[in-house]
């Protein structure tokens, strides 16, 4: 795909409801892969997934300090790569919480 307006059509405002993705505004790549795989359908992945390429996905998601465990466990198995990789799963066993969020 060509143009980034072209992926800003493709996907639902509704998953940005605090930032502005019109186009001419700058909008994080990182944010866009981190909620259409948070909130989004697998259509939305896919063109996801077309637009920036399987691998600068993947590598923007194994980076990403936070994702919820449902989301964790979807791209981990989607992808074929450990938990163990994803930087927000180390980051979440550094960390002594006394109750699971």
């Amino acid at each position: 795909m060509d143009d980034k307006a072209n992926i800003r059509d493709l996907i639902k405002q509704k998953y940005f409801w605090d930032v502005d993705i019109t186009p001419g505004k700058t909008v994080s790549k990182r944010l866009i892969i981190e909620r259409i795989f948070s909130y989004g359908t697998l259509y939305e992945i896919n063109i996801l997934l077309r637009y920036y390429g399987e691998e600068e996905v993947k590598k923007t998601l194994l980076n990403l300090n936070y994702l919820n465990k449902k989301t964790l466990n979807f791209a981990s198995k989607y992808f074929g790569i450990s938990k163990k990789e994803f930087k927000c799963y180390t980051r979440k066993q550094l960390m002594n919480l006394y109750w699971d969020v």
